[in-house]
């Protein structure tokens, strides 16, 4: 039987709302009527739509009962508005709750390592996390509120867009650990003073870090010191990784081949080795944020070592496939979830080092909200590519086309001005031994393109 998450008079009180139909327990919390699961609190949410009138479809869907601000037919709490209700919630299931707490942000990377920090909690007791990349206004207090009581550790993503952001929702988790996994020129269309601003913004995380709690940065990164200066003036102890000298967890080496990749690095002064499933470049660094993190929440190495070593990449971010199609198999790597200058130099490099007899292909779509600057960061793409040996580029998006003005005409596969129209020809070039990379923000659909190669061999393997 599903553990119960929420009383009608539990949710009355921590939100200061009223039960309207008789009581109910909530063994879940949903603000998508069709996601809810049975037994969940329905939360009416308004924006673009209004959630209240989805309420009745919840209810037959199975919800217990629902969160509004108007009336509704069915069992609900009624409060003045529905938003900060669930804030309210988020915040009684963090003061309810003795779990120690991690936030993660940065550029690039949260997501990601904020499911291998994940991983490692599944293996240390009762763990809770955000899922996909619940990391705004309304997914980190629905995040919290959807935090068992008897949780022993959770981890927590956060982003932002805007200043300002990220400070609200930190007060919020209250983190013991903090973790930036880099700063880069990223949404630095909303920075009037550009990448220091996008620093700025990122640092304010340690707003709401406990007193004596442990902040996980990147000394590789060139933002390093204002972060450090910012986490220890709100009473955090710094932790670092990255290459060189003086860090907590130095990489030492890292080598990739046939879909597997090996770590070798000094944790706290003790040689460490360890296998993983990521083959990109940037894992190396990534793994040593997410242990050390892991460390701060008190999981035991041979635990964190473990579930790293089990963490396979997520969708869109560096899974690959194999993908059938007449004469053989090529490879098609996914990076299609989102881009930025940073990660599109990493995925370049690593595609780069890459053994193989076949050709290095990539498709590539806009990079967003990169400002004025924006033309000449795609631009810039030339070099990383040439670097890398990349036999074929294909481009799509007005962004993109810096890009493949910049290209010398014997790299240019082919331009599209959607990734829908670029989308077929790059899958007809594609021959049996390619290694074949996609890769573009979100917005731009370099999903389309993924989807379409891999739509070239149903039967394909994940690797």
């Amino acid at each position: 039987m599903a553990e119960i998450l929420w009383t009608s008079a539990d949710i009355a009180a921590a939100t200061g709302g009223r039960l309207v139909g008789g009581p109910f327990e909530a063994t879940g919390v949903s603000i998508d009527s069709r996601a809810v699961d049975a037994g969940d609190l329905f939360v009416a949410l308004t924006g673009e739509r209004d959630g209240h009138a989805f309420v009745p479809g919840a209810l037959a869907a199975g919800a217990a009962g629902a969160l509004a601000s108007k009336a509704v037919e069915g069992p609900h709490v009624l409060v003045p508005d529905t938003l900060k209700a669930l804030e309210a919630m988020g915040v009684a299931a963090r003061d309810r709750s003795r779990a120690v707490r991690a936030a993660v942000t940065g550029s690039v990377g949260k997501t990601s390592v904020t499911q291998a920090i994940a991983a490692g909690l599944a293996g240390a007791g009762r763990w809770h996390s955000s899922v996909k990349s619940y990391n705004n206004h309304i997914g980190v207090p629905l995040t919290l509120a959807r935090m068992p009581w008897a949780t022993e550790r959770a981890v927590f993503e956060i982003g932002m867009n805007h200043e300002g952001e990220i400070a609200p929702l930190s007060h919020m988790v209250r983190p013991e650990v903090a973790v930036v996994t880099t700063v880069g020129p990223v949404h630095i269309e909303n920075f009037p003073d550009g990448e220091e601003g996008v620093a700025r913004a990122k640092a304010e995380i340690f707003d709401g870090i406990e007193p004596g709690g442990v902040a996980v940065l990147n000394a590789d990164n060139r933002w390093f010191e204002l972060l450090s200066l910012r986490a220890r003036a709100a009473g955090a102890r710094v932790v670092s990784f990255g290459s060189g000298e003086g860090c907590d967890a130095r990489l030492l080496d890292f080598s990739a081949a046939h879909g597997q990749a090996s770590v070798r690095a000094m944790v706290h002064g003790a040689a460490v080795s360890y296998p993983l499933l990521q083959t990109g470049l940037h894992w190396g660094l990534n793994s040593l944020c997410a242990l050390l993190a892991l460390e701060a929440m008190n999981v035991d190495r041979a635990t964190a070592l473990e579930a790293l070593g089990a963490f396979a990449p997520l969708a869109g971010r560096g899974a690959e496939t194999t993908v059938r199609i007449p004469g053989g198999v090529f490879t098609l790597i996914d990076e299609s979830y989102n881009a930025n200058p940073i990660s599109m130099a990493a995925a370049l490099k690593t595609l780069g080092a890459r053994q193989g007899r076949g050709r290095r292909i990539v498709a590539l779509t806009d990079m967003l909200e990169l400002g004025p600057d924006g033309p000449a960061f795609h631009a810039a793409l030339a070099g990383p590519i040439e670097a890398a040996n990349v036999d074929l580029v294909f481009c799509a998006g007005p962004m993109m086309k810096s890009l493949w003005d910049a290209l010398p005409p014997t790299r240019r596969g082919g331009y599209a001005e959607a990734a829908a129209d670029l989308a077929p020809r790059v899958a007809s070039a594609a021959e049996p031994g390619d290694l074949v990379m996609v890769k573009g923000s979100n917005g731009s659909r370099a999903s389309v393109i993924a989807a379409a190669l891999g739509a070239l061999d149903h039967r394909g393997e994940t690797a």
